[in-house]
């Protein structure tokens, strides 16, 4: 048909935007994806087939009208493509970035399964937003009414963050706590800026300060201010502060000097990007530089860890990894991106213990000098677990001694104990650990309290925080609208 502007997927080819090369992008913590020139946004956006049942949509936590904002990019009408999709999406510019999309939206493309490549939908979703910032249509928060109620938000990560956006949108009196000095959560500390730069974030930061979101930071609940004070201050109460326990080692060894947390090893990292003056970065001890570096992780943290060692001049980094490449978490993405750039992955591989001495394979002794290498079991997939996945199994006899002088456990968060942090009876949990909050409005077993995020969840994808967020948000204000219609009456 004459002047048809999608469909295109048979005639164009899939085409991400530039790389930078391995060589130029470990130099820097910069992005290292180019942005596209609005023809080639237009002309890859052109090659959605428009599906009557959009899979990209259905398997997007948030729902995002996608096939909607690809045609209209493609039809050069942006700033209608960036209001569809800041529709549904709080932070369409991060999920761009940060969305594992290979196992989401364009994991789930139907062109793809027909052989023809995945629309770029991230590339495209970050390239609509970040001109929509250029171009000025990202319009302040200004609510057409105040109202009089207010909520306090635990939490400045994406969760917490959605949720604000949306509240203060409706004109309620938000205010966010965080123990951090600046907002942000993971997305500020926890994420490195070669996938997420810090600009991006704090646009948004600088959008909801300008909209009348309070933000308290450096403020630990339960030491700073008491939970129950929050609650008294306020109508409602939000839980979002996410997950920062690390699962630890408990391998002989494991504390001695040289092995440390990834989010102790990525807050130091970005913290040093900010300008911010950090004791234990330039005293090495959070610092690859000159190191050779074992990282102990599957997930997306031990990408983002083994590629920030690479950036710090690491004379060797590795990453242990118990299962193979086809069973393991994180993005294969951030794997291909990693081994571009130096890293070598170690299958089938865990951790046996820590030694200062490479010759000191039997004794399980701590470690008395300084951290020398990792004594490494051999393993193999054995029979599938409850998952699905099959279950790693040790080879016995079948050791070996990595070298390290830095390690990095990268195994996952947990909850933290909140109701004994804060001083909090009557706040229900899971046997996890997990706030126990209804799945659809986030209400907890006390009233007028919600949570959302990974403090429910467990630690997931900041696309589900986001969701989260946003649906609390909702259930927040269809809470506040009861208590007025009770109390009007």
């Amino acid at each position: 048909m004459a002047g048809q502007k999608m469909l295109k997927f048979t005639t164009v080819s899939r085409d991400m935007p530039e790389k930078r090369s391995a060589d130029d992008r470990t130099e820097d913590f910069g992005e290292i994806y180019r942005e596209y020139a609005t023809a080639k946004a237009e002309e890859q956006a052109s090659r959605c087939s428009q599906c009557g049942v959009p899979y990209c949509q259905s398997h997007c936590p948030l729902h995002n009208n996608i096939p909607d904002w690809l045609r209209l990019t493609a039809e050069g009408r942006l700033q209608e493509a960036y209001e569809v999709s800041q529709a549904t999406n709080t932070f369409p510019e991060i999920c761009g970035r940060i969305c594992p999309q290979d196992r989401l939206c364009e994991g789930n493309c139907v062109i793809e399964q027909s052989g023809h490549g995945t629309v770029t939908i991230g590339a495209v979703e970050k390239y609509i937003t970040d001109t929509a910032f250029d171009e000025g249509w990202v319009k302040p928060i200004r609510p057409h009414a105040e109202r009089t109620e207010s909520v306090g938000i635990i939490g400045a990560g994406p969760g917490g963050l959605a949720a604000a956006d949306m509240l203060r949108r409706q004109g309620i009196q938000v205010t966010v706590y965080d123990r951090y000095d600046r907002g942000g959560g993971l997305l500020t500390y926890g994420i490195p800026g070669f996938k997420l730069e810090k600009d991006v974030v704090m646009k948004r930061m600088a959008q909801l300060e300008d909209g009348g979101v309070e933000f308290v930071l450096n403020c630990n609940v339960g030491e700073d201010l008491s939970f129950d004070a929050i609650r008294g201050k306020h109508d409602a109460v939000l839980i979002a502060t996410g997950v920062y326990k690390t699962r630890d080692l408990d391998n002989p060894g494991a504390e001695a000097d040289g092995i440390v947390r990834a989010i102790d090893y990525l807050t130091a990292s970005n913290r040093v990007s900010f300008g911010d003056d950090v004791a234990e970065y330039n005293s090495g001890e959070l610092n690859a530089a000159g190191k050779k570096v074992v990282v102990i992780g599957g997930g997306d943290t031990a990408m983002d860890c083994v590629r920030t060692a690479i950036r710090q001049g690491a004379t060797s980094v590795k990453c242990l990894y118990r299962r193979d490449r086809n069973n393991m978490p994180g993005s294969q993405r951030e794997v291909q991106n990693a081994e571009e750039e130096g890293v070598e992955f170690v299958w089938l591989s865990a951790p046996k213990m820590f030694v200062d001495d490479a010759a000191n394979l039997n004794d399980d002794r701590a470690i008395s000098g300084p951290l020398r290498g990792v004594v490494v079991d051999k393993m193999r997939l054995g029979q599938p677990d409850a998952t699905g996945r099959q279950s790693p199994e040790l080879i016995d006899g079948a050791h070996y001694v990595e070298e390290a002088d830095l390690v990095v456990k990268a195994l996952g968060f947990e909850p933290e104990d909140l109701p004994t942090l804060w001083g909090v009876e009557g706040l229900e949990v899971t046997r996890w650990g997990t706030v126990k909050a209804d799945f659809t409005t986030g209400r907890t077993s006390l009233d007028g309290v919600f949570a959302a995020g990974d403090i429910v969840r467990g630690a997931s994808l900041v696309v589900w925080a986001i969701k989260d967020g946003r649906d609390c948000a909702a259930a927040i204000l269809d809470y506040l609208s009861q208590a007025g219609a009770v109390a009007a009456e």
